[in-house]
This record gives structure tokens, sequence and C-alpha cells, in this order.
């Protein structure tokens, strides 16, 4: 729910027993207090019963309602209704007010009351839209032989069934998932929608999601808050946003309060919103947003989708590694060990393990070589194998990251690399590493951060470039290609070394990103001394004049005093001679991809690399921009 209000329908009587739940036999006169629990009474507790009293005889219920918007197009798609007790109470706030109720045995007549409220001032406001109730598992079982007297009720105060959406809290468990469906279809025979609430809080969503196929799936607001800049909550949301498409469902993203969430959210193609940045509830909600919201969604710039950290970041546990391998006791006979390695070819090492916990590692190649020397088997075949152990085998647990145990290999005994390693869980046996699968891993693992990440500066690597332009170019939106270059970088690392070479491209790094606006503009590393920058900030040209600048001021004290002096490096050309190169500069070459003008990443890559070419010709800090047609620029010569 938005604003992190408590339901208007909860649970039934918290004693088990059945209350008859037709809205048509509520009425606002005269609920009375039946009885009070036998435990001791607080002066609390006399009080919010005294105030509970006086709410539901006088119906003090303030009805609000928070509008939930439809990202494609700005407007408002419907209201959650929610409830407010009496402001001169203790039970102004929802979970006061029904804790009260339940305390006293009437949340159901609560719940009824409450219903009532808000589907009559919400007909009274003629709002027009769709109208969400919260209601619990328990009091859609319980209603499900008065759903015609419900749905008699809405289109008495002037609504259409089709206008309600049962919000299903997910507060309480569903034990009759089989009944609970069959109520639902009930309810939807009348023309009411169904809505699953808070995915991701209470109990068992994504089970439910699969059992009732509901219309709506509201998304908790833990999963919302801070996407646009949390890449695990990110791939977790794209993950539900394929779920619904394939299942015909309609994500509503609960507790939105930040533009540059709103602007991903939209993009990532969630078909609703709702939270206080779109607005808080109100007594008197507004039927259209304000018009520095609606420009925000209907604004042609792309978000930034963070998923490019998540390889630089992503970690493997050992566990990954291991292999599940019997261990031996201490007191094995060397015999059996020898028949265990001759039966599997492929064990490479024998854990020896007593009590659940190992004690040493019997090495394959090391035991075979001493075993079958003459007289070996005869004189120590029956012998425990714990003499031909390795009493301190590396151990490590199976949480920890095959990063960690690499870096643990090249500070240790060599002879690990070829022995493997004993895996623990909690200090017990579970399994046998080898370095060789270690190896492997650490190398997928690089090359794969390689593609997403530059390990130098862990800017977004080729593969999220790629998939960010596509996007662009989808969007046919427009937006600058600006490849940038170092000129004479080579001169430079051969002279003062790939130490302050690497330092030359990190301050490039960081220079290009000072110059974005991380909303609207992705900065890339392609590889070496070349960088993307794809803008969609207006003043595109000033920031990449600005870059320039600031570059050559930074990166002069990474030269010599006579390097400065002379205006340059002594180096050498391509054909081995000798000559004075100039000072490493910054090229950047733009391209303006306007809608239509490209077909795909691969062209506007083409372009910019010829773009960034000319700009090179310069031999100086430069900007070179395309402003030709990409038809006409490919017949400069």
């Amino acid at each position: 729910m938005g604003g992190n209000d408590a339901s208007i329908i909860e649970a039934g009587r918290n004693d088990g027993s059945r209350s008859h739940i037709g809205f048509s036999n509520m009425h606002k006169d005269n609920p009375k207090i039946i009885g009070f629990p036998q435990q001791a009474r607080s002066n609390r507790y006399f009080r919010e019963i005294g105030d509970l009293q006086l709410v539901m005889e006088n119906a003090l219920l303030d009805p609000v309602f928070q509008p939930i918007l439809q990202l494609d197009s700005g407007e408002v798609f419907g209201y959650e209704g929610l409830i407010r007790g009496h402001p001169a109470s203790s039970l102004y706030e929802p979970p006061q007010l029904f804790s009260a109720a339940t305390k006293a045995g009437l949340l159901a007549e609560l719940e009824h009351l409450c219903c009532r409220r808000v589907i009559k001032r919400f007909a009274q406001l003629k709002l027009g839209r769709q109208l969400f109730l919260n209601v619990s598992p328990q009091t859609v079982l319980q209603v499900r032989e008065d759903v015609q007297r419900i749905a008699h009720f809405i289109r008495g105060c002037g609504l259409r069934t089709e206008q309600v959406t049962v919000e299903l809290t997910e507060h309480h468990r569903v034990n009759d998932t089989t009944a609970f469906r069959q109520a639902l279809v009930l309810f939807r025979s009348l023309g009411f929608r169904v809505a699953l609430d808070d995915l991701g809080e209470g109990f068992s969503g994504l089970r439910l999601w699969s059992d009732l196929h509901p219309d709506y799936v509201k998304i908790d607001m833990h999963f919302v808050q801070g996407i646009s800049q949390d890449p695990v909550k990110f791939q977790f949301l794209k993950s539900l946003q394929q779920i619904a498409q394939n299942c015909g469902s309609a994500l509503v993203a609960e507790g939105v309060e930040d533009a540059a969430d709103l602007r991903l959210l939209r993009d990532l193609g969630v078909a609703l919103a709702q939270g206080f940045l779109i607005s808080r509830p109100m007594q008197n909600p507004p039927s259209a947003v304000n018009i520095d919201l609606h420009e925000m969604i209907n604004s042609p710039v792309i978000s930034i989708y963070p998923e490019a950290k998540i390889a630089a970041s992503h970690t493997v546990s050992v566990e990954r590694l291991m292999a599940k391998v019997h261990a031996v006791a201490p007191d094995t006979q060397n015999e059996t060990v020898l028949h265990r390695f001759e039966r599997d070819p492929e064990l490479g090492a024998l854990p020896v393990v007593d009590d659940k916990k190992p004690v040493g590692l019997i090495n394959r190649h090391l035991f075979i070589e001493q075993f079958v020397r003459a007289f070996r088997h005869e004189l120590h075949g029956r012998k425990p194998c714990t003499m031909y152990m390795d009493s301190l085998p590396l151990v490590v647990e199976k949480s920890v990251t095959i990063q960690e145990l690499s870096s643990i290999l090249v500070e240790s005994d060599q002879r690990y690399l070829s022995e493997g390693f004993i895996i623990v869980d909690g200090g017990c046996y579970s399994g046998l590493g080898r370095s060789q699968d270690l190896i492997r891993e650490m190398t997928k693992l690089q090359l794969e951060a390689a593609r997403y990440a530059n390990p130098l500066t862990m800017l977004p690597g080729n593969v999220p470039i790629n998939e960010h332009t596509e996007r662009l170019v989808d969007s046919r939106v427009q937006f600058v290609a600006a490849y940038s270059d170092l000129n004479y970088f080579k001169v430079f690392n051969d002279t003062y070394g790939y130490h302050l070479g690497d330092e030359m491209i990190k301050i490039c790094a960081r220079v290009l990103g000072d110059i974005c606006d991380p909303q609207k503009d992705f900065l890339g590393h392609i590889g070496g001394d070349d960088f993307i920058i794809l803008f969609q900030s207006e003043d595109w040209e000033a920031r990449c004049l600005s870059a320039l600048e600031k570059f050559d001021r930074e990166v002069s004290g990474l030269f010599t005093a006579d390097d400065i002096k002379r205006g340059g490096i002594l180096g050498e050309d391509r054909r081995g001679n000798k000559m004075l190169l100039p000072l490493t500069s910054l090229a950047i070459g733009a391209v303006i991809v306007k809608p239509g003008e490209f077909a795909s990443h691969l062209q506007v890559a083409t372009a910019a690399t010829e773009a960034k070419k000319l700009a090179k010709r310069e031999g100086r800090s430069n900007l070179w921009i395309e402003r030709r047609s990409p038809a006409a620029a490919a017949d400069r010569p």
C-alpha cells in the first residue's frame, strides 16, 4: 500500500468465528462493544476502547485516496482507498485503529464500516477511475456467499463493479488456495478485478501470483525505492516485469518518491506507480498530476540502467567449486584407499574425516608413487591411511568467495595448487575443490567482468554500452555519441611507464564523468584510452569543451618540467626515427544521432569512430562535431 497505510479491510474475527459481512446489513448506527477479554486492563487499553466505541458509533472515519499513475501516459489510472480515524482520538493512525478493534473483537465490523465509507465517498467525488480496496484473504472467504449483495451496494452508490479492484493483502497466509481461488471466481464473475498487494513483503507472493492470476501485482516499496542506483533491485524488478508480461498482469510500483526511480520504472515497462512523488493520500485527491510530473513522465530522456555494476561486484562462493567425494575414516586401510583410486581415475585426492571434522588429505599421485614401491603394499597395505595423508591441508568454509580463495592460494604453500582443498560447512566436511576448477571459474568471472565493466575504471564496458545505445536508437530519441581518445598516449606510456599511463586513463575517466549528468548521460569505457559518452543533455557541446580544458589542466602534473618546457616528449615515430612528439591530449569526435537515422548500435559506433578519427587529426585537445547526415558523412574523403 502506498504511504504505509493499513488496510481498509483486514482480517475477520480473531477468535475464528464466522461473522455475516454483507455490506447492506452494516449500518452507521450503533455497533456496540460486545465485551472485554478477561486479561488485566491498563488505562491506555480502556482509553483506546472508549475511543473505538466513539469512532464506530458515530462513523468518525475519514476516507482518503492516493492516486495511481499510468506510466505510459502520465494520466491518473485509479486510486487506492485508505482510512483515517478521528483526529481527536488516540486512534487516528490506521495501525492503532485496527489494533484496538482486534483487541475488542470488532475487527470485522470496523472493516465493513470503513469499506462503506470509502466506497460512498469515492462515488461522491465522481472520480470515475479505478478504486483499489484492501481486503484480506480471510474476508474474501467469509463474504463469498454475499458477493451479489456487495455488488448491489456498489451499484447503488452509482459505481460499476468493474471499477472496483479487490486488493489482497499479503499479511495473512492463505492456507486453502482452492477455496480462495473459487471465491475470487465469484467476484470476477460480477466484474471485480483482483490485485495482489505488497509482493515481496508477506506470505508466498509468487505462489499466489501463479495460483490466482491477478489483474494487478503491487510491488513492495522496498524493491522500488532506490532502484535507479541499485543493480540488484533493478534485476529483481526486471524479472518480475517479464513474469507480468507472460502472465497478463500489470505491475504497480509502490512507494515511488524519487524522479530517477520513476523514469527507470517507465522505461522498464512497469504499467503503474504509486507514492508520495505522485501524491500523498488526500481527502480530495487530484484528477490529474501536476504539470512538472506530467512532463517528467513524457520526457524523451531515457533512463540509465544500473545493471552494468553487477558484473563488477559479482561474487561467487567456493561452494560452486565443490565436488561431493565420500571421505575415508582415519583407520581406513591403505589397501582400501588404493582400490578407491583404482576405481575412479578422475579422483585426485581423498579427504580423511573423523567425526565430521577433516583431519587430512591424501593426494592421489603422492600416495600411488609411494605405495607401489617394492614391498610397500605388503608392509603397509593393512595399516591406517593416515601414514600417507597430509595432516595440514587447506580447509575453507563454503561461504568464502573464490576471489578470497584465490588470494589465499597465492600467499600459501604451492603444494595446495596440486592437492586441492577441503570445503567445510561450519567446520564439518562438505566436499573437495580442485585448483584447476578455481582457475577456470576465476578466468570466466574476469572475462565476464571485462564484458560488462572495465577493471581499471570500473566504468561500463562494451556490452552495456551497446545495450544502452540500442535502447536510445529503438526509443527514437535524439542523442549525441561522443567518442573520446587520447592523442600520443603510446609515447607517454612507453616513456613514463604503464603505472602513470593507467593514472592518465583514470584522470580521463574522472574528467569525463564529472561533465556527465548521471540521470541523462551514459559514460562507458570501451578499452585502453577509448571512452564513449551517450549524451542526452542538451548542453552536451559545452560539457565536452569543459572536459578538454579540465583534462589538459589535470594531466599537466604527470609530465616532467623538461617535457613541459619542450612542449613534447622525445620519442620515436613508426619508422624508429627520434623526434619530438606533442604532449598527450584529449580528442572527442561527436555524432548527433537523430531519430530514425541509424538502425542499430553498430551504425552509431561506426559513425562515432569516424568522427573520433577526424578529431585526432588536429593532434591537440579538440572537439570535432559531425553534423552531416550519415550518408553524406560516409562520402567524406
